[in-house]
């Protein structure tokens, strides 16, 4: 099966499909160091070595299972990504996840812009129904930004991750296909 390649540009920004070759741009501009909010608000480790990144990175490009999207700058560079894994195609269902890797590019709609059209991607091209989230509770300016796109709370795991000393929620978030076309019908009109 080929991978449907798609490809999105806003005001100088590109979000497209990774390729092999990206791999040691994506360590050097985003994992040399991983910034630590990065790492906080994803439950990530702080630190990855270069082989680590490179090998994983190359081995997901070509999964049939999932869809990695890079978030590039105006300058060409690395900043992001979006990514559709954990693809269940009987179900037609999907784990989602965004990362933009650089706090000064947050908090300008680039997250919400790249949300949409991945959104879009995954029930438009790939005919999913369900797509699907995990937030902490200390991450509330993704939370809003889900909650914009149209996903909808769907559980709590209660103080199921820590924050440093102190314990958080896991939220469980998704939305359907046709909470989706209903949103898109929306604002067309």
């Amino acid at each position: 099966m080929d991978k449907i390649k798609k490809t999105w540009e806003k005001d100088g920004y590109v979000l497209r499909p990774a390729k092999k070759e990206d791999a040691w741009s994506y360590y050097r501009h985003n994992f040399n160091p991983l910034d630590s909010e990065v790492a906080r608000l994803t439950g990530s480790k702080t630190f990855f070595t270069c082989d680590e990144v490179v090998q994983f990175f190359q081995s997901v490009v070509d999964d049939e299972n999932r869809y990695d999207f890079l978030i590039i700058d105006p300058d060409g560079n690395i900043i992001g990504e979006s990514v559709i894994n954990e693809i269940d195609w009987e179900l037609r269902s999907a784990n989602f996840r965004i990362g933009i890797f650089h706090s000064d590019v947050r908090g300008k709609g680039i997250g919400s812009w790249v949300i949409r059209m991945t959104c879009g991607f995954a029930f438009e091209h790939l005919h999913l129904h369900r797509l699907e989230l995990n937030v902490f509770s200390f991450n509330p300016r993704a939370e809003k930004a889900y909650l914009k796109a149209g996903f909808k709370r769907e559980g709590v795991l209660r103080d199921a991750v820590k924050d440093g000393d102190f314990y958080a929620d896991n939220i469980l978030m998704a939305i359907l296909e046709d909470e989706w076309r209903e949103l898109q019908n929306r604002s067309n009109t």
